[in-house]
């Protein structure tokens, strides 16, 4: 079933959900995740998407897990890619039928 709205991107969840509460700067929250600033800006800023490793960093220093994480952003992506149309593509035939 395809989804009709844009998925959040989960920097946006990490800085409205994480840092704002925590009145943490980028700055900070990026030596605390053992990242640079930059990585941690274009991850917040969503020119970038959540690699498995920033998600495990993510999830450790906030005891959450990688998997929340990583959903949020398994669900962007698939959302980005179904909205261009693909050609080419073809049913397989029903299984047990030989050619």
């Amino acid at each position: 079933m395809k989804q009709i709205r844009k998925p959040v991107h989960p920097g946006k969840v990490f800085l409205e959900d994480v840092l704002v509460p925590l009145n943490l700067t980028i700055t900070d929250a990026a030596d605390l995740l053992g990242v640079t600033r930059k990585t941690l800006s274009e991850f917040v800023n969503e020119k970038s998407a959540l690699s498995p490793v920033m998600a495990i960093r993510i999830a450790k220093a906030t005891h959450t897990t990688a998997e929340s994480w990583l959903t949020m952003q398994i669900k962007r992506t698939l959302w980005e890619a179904e909205q261009y149309e693909l050609s080419g593509i073809k049913d397989f035939p029903p299984m047990g039928v030989s050619a």
